[in-house]
């Protein structure tokens, strides 16, 4: 029986591959695999933690977590992986295979394979994570955690219920799910929700297996690995408010320093925008993130199938104890709830007022509920007494991926178009920044520039950021303020930024080399410095 999942496990595992692979060709050859800011983003912080004026761990930061950056480092020491965004796509694609896996191996463990085949082609043809898995966001990383959390918690159930097909022992499914929870806290804040959601799932299940002879034969491993299991998913929120105290010196500067989703949103609203759909409105919310999970399944109006397979699949696994568990799965909706409501987290889509793209993309989160109870739902159905379920089953799931994962890919994936419409001004200012620097700093000067949003030109020209003094370099930064051009050859500023104040508070020695503004971007003008040009 082992060796039969094993050899299933292999296929799956080699055919998501070949899907990871092909998606990443696709949408790289068409120069689309950095269109998020964020992306770009998180490619930066990851480098910087060895490329910079002052590299180590304290280059994380504070609002990002840091496991998906700390991830894509070994593959973006290579210049070439960091200037085309290879670097940061890889780890992102091994989540997207794990994730089918892992979707694959949970559904499997209780139900036929035709069922566990159908739940991995919902989750791993869905033209938004082939999309998101070819960049360095991190919610192709988030879904794999989910799913291996529950996939290592449901074979804890079943080892407690004497099942003698299990891979793992008791202690060793505790000691996976922990480590697995330890990833998710330090990839994403719904990461925190999950690791307690399924604290309070391990407690249970164990209080109802004490007396079991699974807990009984090996109490002092399963004792051991439930005390670490706890501990570590407390250890690890501690240490990420010790990483903001020593760079901040306010542990909570995720949630209400000047980068926060908070300070974001006030900055917003003093441009003119007055809150938001869903603001302390937790119905309105919970609308808002339930439609932006539904237009990553399917245009509006098109997943109306999907949704009745997941509330069918949910109904299916409230009624076995077995799979309650798997419910775990639908986490990101209250999450995201509180989020709109009370976190300072919009979601705008083109179908609702305000007609805009902002994180759409986090209704792909829902995809692993979806993925699972939806294949779920067509498992149950297929066993209404047809004499051919697999054929039934296979029909259905077909149908079900023409139907709406075709059109997405025809009319453009919902998350593959938030990035384009977001980043048409960005990348144009980028690429025209990239040039004139390219061509003006020569082999080793050094560039001041604020890089909180547009870093993605110094990527794109190449210049290693060691050869920068930006925001995050300290006091370096604070002295290049107060004479910009006795700290660098290039000085760049855009409107709004310090170097832009501090080059008209401090203008000797600076000479304007180029000015130019972008559609919807604020006006940026390079200076080189008289000192250096003397010389």
């Amino acid at each position: 029986m082992e060796h039969d999942n094993r050899r299933e496990w292999h296929r799956v595992v080699v055919l998501a591959s070949l899907v990871s692979i092909l998606a990443f060709c696709w949408y790289y050859s068409h120069g689309e695999i950095l269109l998020y800011g964020d992306a770009v983003a998180h490619i930066n912080i990851a480098r910087r933690v060895f490329d910079s004026r002052s590299p180590g761990p304290l280059q994380l930061g504070t609002v990002w977590l840091p496991f998906p950056h700390v991830v894509m480092i070994p593959f973006l020491v290579n210049d070439w992986m960091w200037r085309t965004g290879i670097g940061g796509a890889i780890p992102s694609m091994l989540a997207y295979v794990l994730g089918v896996l892992g979707v694959f191996r949970l559904v499997r463990g209780r139900q036929p394979a035709y069922v566990a085949w159908a739940a991995a082609a919902i989750y791993g043809l869905n033209p938004n994570l082939l999309y998101m898995q070819t960049t360095a966001m991190n919610e192709p990383l988030m879904m794999c955690e989910l799913v291996w959390a529950l996939v290592y918690l449901d074979e804890l159930q079943r080892a407690l219920a004497e099942d003698g097909t299990l891979p793992l022992a008791p202690h060793q499914a505790v000691e996976r799910c922990a480590m697995v929870l330890a990833a998710a806290i330090l990839t994403r804040y719904d990461g925190w929700i999950l690791a307690a959601a399924c604290g309070i799932a391990l407690a249970w299940m164990l209080w109802r297996a004490r007396d079991s002879h699974a807990v009984r034969a090996n109490l002092p491993r399963i004792r051991r690995s439930t005390m670490e299991f706890f501990a570590l998913c407390a250890l690890v929120p501690v240490l990420w408010l010790a990483q903001n105290y020593a760079i901040t010196a306010n542990p909570l500067d995720f949630i209400n320093g000047p980068y926060s989703a908070k300070a974001i949103e006030a900055r917003t609203s003093s441009a003119g925008m007055v809150g938001h759909p869903g603001q302390r409105d937790p119905l309105t919310a919970m609308f808002f993130y339930f439609k932006s999970a539904k237009l990553n399944l399917a245009p509006d109006g098109g997943s109306v199938l999907f949704v009745s397979l997941l509330l069918l699949g949910a109904a299916y696994a409230l009624r076995r104890s077995g799979m309650r568990l798997w419910l775990l799965l639908l986490l990101p909706l209250p999450f995201y709830v509180y989020s709109v409501g009370w976190g300072s987290i919009p979601i705008f889509m083109p179908v609702w007022w305000p007609h805009s793209y902002y994180n759409v993309r986090y209704g792909l989160e829902m995809l692993p509920a979806f993925a699972v109870l939806g294949a779920l739902a067509i498992g149950a159905f297929a066993n209404l007494r047809l004499q051919r379920p697999k054929l039934f089953a296979a029909v259905i799931t077909s149908l079900l991926l023409a139907g709406c994962y075709l059109p997405v890919q025809r009319e453009t994936p919902i998350c593959l178009r938030e990035a384009q419409v977001n980043s048409r001004s960005r990348i144009a200012l980028e690429d025209k920044l990239a040039a004139i620097l390219r061509d003006l700093r020569g082999e080793d000067g050094t560039v001041l520039m604020y890089t909180g949003e547009y870093v993605g030109a110094l990527q794109k020209a190449g210049i290693p950021l060691r050869h920068t003094i930006n925001e995050t370099v300290h006091p370096d930064w604070d002295e290049a303020l107060t004479h910009p051009a006795r700290s660098a050859q290039v000085v760049v500023a855009i409107k709004g930024d310090g170097v832009w104040y501090a080059s008209r508070l401090f203008p000797q020695d600076l000479h304007k080399y180029s000015e130019f503004e972008v559609e919807g971007k604020p006006p940026v003008v390079v200076y080189v410095s008289h000192i250096e040009l003397q010389k």
